[in-house]
């Protein structure tokens, strides 16, 4: 249903998670019972969580940690573990930087050059470990280091950017032809954000085994400050998976998975988005709430180091628990940020779905009066 804004300008009503909750049905099931199992292509999963590529939320150690936890630790190959021998220092520093040098400094930190035997040794020490590999690249620089990471035995490929589409026009640079450079990898890509349905639907044509559903909505992000643009994370991940829905129909059983990237702060909003038909969630500021998370209790994406235009600020998060019990549990507090996965299941139980792809069929209200709680 439009809303006319002005004789001019009409505009849709799109929803966020605080603006939507999940209904109870006539049946209940205990939670030892719900499976949070998921999978891309080849690769398994006891849970729907992938480690945003984000310096403070996973290193490699942290992208280790995640796997062997059941989830996908995606590495930034753009960040400071591939521009830095040992960047440990230089985390700690970011951490302690008063708020009004913060941006300032990390554009000097992220100004240093990303080095190749870097990207290859960092997804080396993922791999010996045992774990799924997965990297991530921003459309600008995949022409450049997709060799290097593909030589280096990447088991998933991740291009994310603000927002991503399979039309880039540009007067300036040769835009990196997705459909080609899908179809010519011997890995899966996983490529976002996108927002629209017209948007993901491209992405899906383009041969994407996933697509990331979000822009400007991270709690690090001030997209909508600084740009204007924002997409409301219920009405997105619903719009694309309604593009999922219609591209199986045209691909002849083809299944893209959505992944909702943004906004997914606490464990009733993973709830939420895998409601709304996401397969599964990338966390940024929920997992940077770990005492072990790289960033020390401080969250930032590469939006906040741009050097002309930042989109993004370090914000402090505080530290909650171990990952283990950010995942896991026992939660230390009440308000959804620790023992998400428990929460998770409680939640399937209670509304009696068994498996995530059940739960994406559940009742949904809008119900405006939640938002902040």
């Amino acid at each position: 249903m439009e809303i006319e804004l002005g004789r001019a300008k009409r505009a849709r009503r799109a929803y966020a998670f605080d603006d939507i909750a999940v209904v109870p049905s006539r049946r209940t099931r205990n939670p030892e019972d719900v499976s949070t199992a998921w999978s891309i292509d080849a690769f398994g999963f006891e849970i729907p969580v992938l480690g945003a590529p984000m310096d403070s939320v996973m290193s490699p150690r942290t992208a280790v940690m995640l796997g062997q936890l059941g989830g996908l630790g995606v590495l930034d190959l753009e960040g400071v573990w591939t521009r830095y021998d040992d960047p440990e220092p230089l985390l700690a520093e970011i951490a302690s930087l008063p708020a009004s040098e913060a941006t300032r400094r990390m554009q000097e930190l992220y100004a240093e050059p990303i080095k190749p035997e870097l990207v290859r040794d960092r997804l080396a020490e993922i791999r010996e470990a045992g774990v799924t590999v997965a990297g991530s690249l921003t459309p600008q620089r995949t022409q450049e280091l997709y060799e290097t990471v593909v030589a280096a035995g990447v088991d998933l490929f991740v291009i994310r950017g603000t927002t991503v589409s399979a039309e880039h026009v540009s007067s300036v640079d040769a835009p990196l032809n997705l459909k080609k450079f899908i179809y010519d990898l011997d890995v899966p890509v996983i490529v976002g954000g996108a927002s629209t349905y017209t948007a993901a639907l491209h992405l899906m044509r383009t041969g994407a085994a996933g697509v990331l559903v979000g822009f400007g909505g991270g709690a690090a992000s001030t997209t909508r400050a600084t740009l204007g643009i924002h997409a409301p994370m219920a009405t997105a991940v619903a719009d694309v998976a309604g593009a999922r829905r219609d591209y199986l129909d045209e691909s002849g059983g083809r299944y893209v998975h959505v992944i909702a990237d943004g906004g997914v702060g606490t464990s009733g909003d993973i709830v939420k988005a895998l409601a709304m038909g996401a397969d599964a969630v990338m966390l940024g500021v929920a997992l940077a709430r770990a005492t072990d998370a790289p960033g020390r209790g401080y969250h930032w994406g590469p939006e906040a180091h741009h050097p002309k235009l930042p989109r993004g600020k370090r914000v402090e998060v505080g530290q909650v628990a171990p990952l283990e019990e950010i995942l896991y549990g026992p939660a230390p507090v009440a308000d959804g940020t620790a023992n998400l996965i428990g929460a998770l299941k409680k939640s399937m139980a209670t509304t009696g779905y068994s498996d995530l792809k059940e739960f994406q069929r559940v009742e949904v209200v809008v119900a405006p009066y939640m938002a902040g709680r």
